[in-house]
């Protein structure tokens, strides 16, 4: 007897539905064969579904047990399979097996019949509501998960008993409910805030103007002076995620098995902080069975490299394509994989391998040779592709003190960045550009103009600094972000000596 139940497997970030088929013929050896292209994972299935069937006390005759995964050129890969195999197989061995074809099963199978998680859920519920399967059993841990998805009523199940007995109607499982806008408006809270930073005004007003328009930053410093600890505080004055770009950055955490029962959704933006040691793979995804990597992992949040001039300079230069398009493709002899790579690049370095060269206070070991090396690690068109370069000085103590007044909350700085967002969402509806730092030529040319004294700044800053065209783009995207902040419907000459002021740095330390 023929039965089939429906599942899912992952490719990139996205899900295939698979058809589990099973064929249970003769009174021979028991043996289970598996095909459609299982790996390793899947092909060991066998034996886990063996032993969690026998300790579920299920029926299972004797006979060859054939096992599709349909559609057959589609390489199947993980146990995510376990459980519709399983129930698969004890239905063919029953005189009426139970349909059930509005759902998608998946669920990884231990030895005693527990049911345990898989990565990839909410990629996986997204695919069964496009399918139109209506019921989706998922194991317990994943239910929160699943359950995010309108339309598919996610069935948690603890082991393979309880899946069996929901499907014959031995028993009622009530499905997974959470209420989304409730549970994202109440888990929208960060462990750090901006009042905590004593001093760096400066910095923290390009950090504002980079959280404003989506704008990468490179800040340069001694060690010290608190630029990794300004980094983790920029995803608490970027905009709150709305749900699409939660559930966007959910999935490929769900995808890279980040996620358990307590962390089943980010609702706060996403902070990366990879080591400088980390591989191109590592940095950009892929791997035997491709993944997403740290630029995606960072979607729709913040990509911090400290100590940036410590990274290969092979590793850096390959991020120049994810930077630019916000996303990140991976060929492979099976197939080309796309993962989106949308995040803000926040960058800090020392200014010479010791860290204090142009320190008033501490004297520069460094020789000349050894500083101008140690900066051309960083390469130009890397540099031009980071709009904001920012010094980051040592703080006086009258700052550090207790008794000083503590600078603004990040929920004062995220509403004026809101704003700044809202004026950008209005500019750009009807088009894929959604920050001031994602506009191209044409956006740049109708939303960027200029006056004649305006003008003049900026050619005079293009002659004597000697900027790119693709520097002067970025001044332009920045000075339409100050524009902005003020409220100001047009960019004004203040706007443009700002943003040539954030251009300047990486001039005067890197010519």
């Amino acid at each position: 007897m023929i039965t089939k139940y429906f599942s899912a497997t992952l490719r990139g970030i996205d899900a295939v539905e698979v058809e589990v088929e099973v064929n249970a013929r003769g009174a021979d050896k028991p043996q289970v064969i598996i095909v459609g292209l299982p790996d390793a994972a899947v092909r060991e299935a066998s034996q886990r579904v063996t032993s969690a069937i026998g300790a579920s006390a299920l029926f299972l005759n004797d006979g060859t047990k054939t096992v599709n995964l349909a559609p057959a050129d589609l390489k199947k890969e993980g146990p995510s399979f376990d459980l519709p195999i399983a129930l698969a197989m004890v239905a063919a061995s029953r005189t009426q097996p139970l349909a059930a074809d509005d759902c998608c099963i998946v669920g990884e199978l231990g030895l005693d019949g527990a049911v345990r998680p898989v990565k990839g859920m909410l990629s996986i519920a997204l695919e069964a509501k496009r399918r139109g399967r209506t019921r989706l059993i998922v194991p317990e841990a994943n239910a929160p998960e699943a359950s995010v998805i309108d339309g598919v009523d996610a069935i948690p199940v603890r082991n393979l008993r309880d899946a069996w007995d929901y499907l014959s109607g031995g028993i009622d499982i009530a499905p997974s409910r959470i209420d989304r806008h409730t549970f994202f408006e109440t888990q929208r809270t960060y462990d750090v805030d901006f009042d905590e930073v004593r001093g760096q005004h400066a910095v923290k007003r390009a950090l504002e103007v980079a959280a404003a328009g989506g704008h990468n930053l490179l800040m340069i410093g001694p060690p010290g002076t608190g630029k990794s600890m300004l980094a983790k505080r920029l995803p608490g004055i970027l905009p709150d995620m709305d749900e699409d770009e939660t559930i966007a950055t959910t999935r490929i955490h769900s995808i890279a098995g980040l996620l358990d029962a307590r962390h089943a959704f980010l609702t706060t933006r996403p902070f990366r902080a990879p080591h400088h040691t980390i591989s191109d793979v590592g940095l950009l995804g892929g791997g035997t069975h491709p993944g997403p990597g740290e630029v995606s992992l960072a979607h729709h949040g913040v990509l911090f490299l400290d100590e940036l001039p410590e990274f290969r300079r092979q590793t850096l230069e390959v991020m120049r394509q994810p930077i630019e398009d916000g996303e990140v493709t991976i060929s492979r002899a099976a197939g080309t994989l796309t993962f989106p790579s949308r995040f803000m690049l926040v960058a800090a370095m020392n200014p010479c391998p010791c860290g204090f060269h142009g320190d008033p206070k501490r004297e520069c070991r460094c020789g000349p040779g050894q500083i101008e090396k140690y900066r051309q690690r960083i390469s130009g068109p890397l540099l031009d592709r980071i709009d904001l370069h920012v010094e980051v000085p040592l703080v006086d103590f009258n700052e550090l003190d207790s008794r000083a007044q503590p600078g603004e909350a990040s929920s004062v700085i995220r509403a004026r960045v809101a704003a700044a967002r809202r004026i950008q969402q209005q500019r750009f509806a009807g088009t894929r550009c959604r920050t001031n730092a994602a506009m191209g030529p044409r956006q740049v040319k109708a939303h960027c103009r200029l006056d004649a004294e305006s003008r003049s700044y900026l050619a005079h800053a293009m002659e004597e600094l000697n900027f790119s065209a693709r520097a002067h783009d970025r001044i332009l995207k920045v000075a339409r972000t100050l524009a902005d902040l003020a409220g100001s419907d047009s960019i004004r000459a203040c706007d443009i000596l700002e943003a040539i002021q954030y251009r300047a740095l990486d001039r005067r330390l890197f010519a």
